[in-house]
């Protein structure tokens, strides 16, 4: 969770400087810590630590650095393969914790919100639609990185 704050917080400084600097891909930069790196890293932490996901959570959260980084690289560098690596990289995780949310409901005898790290159904269905959503934009956002290096 802490790593998804300082995502939150690098991504504001990114947009900070974006202007002054002139930085081309600066805005595209901060707006994908924010919200690709460290809003669904926040929502991933806490989701692992109410599984209490151990080793399996450290997986998760390399796994999820690791293609957040190619995908930054191979943008920031027109490198649209690096981005096809880091995005498949980024399924993985997305879809272990889509299938765990998924199989496992508040109402099996668990508190609420102990299941996901969220209140109750509502916050399991929510956390359902954000990664549905991370899921579909990872092939979008493959398809605009071929685009742009063309």
């Amino acid at each position: 969770m802490a790593l998804g704050g300082g995502f939150v917080l690098l991504g504001g400084a990114v947009a900070a400087v974006t202007g002054p600097l002139a930085l081309a891909k600066g805005s595209w930069l901060a707006a994908y810590l924010v919200l690709v790196c460290g809003v669904p890293q926040y929502v991933g932490g806490r989701v692992a630590a109410a599984r209490q996901l151990g080793r399996a959570g450290w997986v998760l959260l390399a796994g999820w650095n690791l293609g957040n980084a190619a995908v930054v690289a191979g943008t920031l560098l027109s490198a649209p393969y690096v981005v096809d690596l880091g995005g498949a990289i980024l399924l993985v995780p997305l879809l272990l914790l889509l299938w765990a949310a998924l199989r496992h409901s508040d109402s099996e005898g668990a508190a609420p919100g102990t299941v996901t790290g969220f209140g109750g159904r509502a916050g399991r269905w929510l956390l359902i639609a954000l990664l549905v959503v991370l899921i579909v934009s990872v092939p979008i956002g493959l398809g605009l990185a071929h685009v742009r290096a063309a």
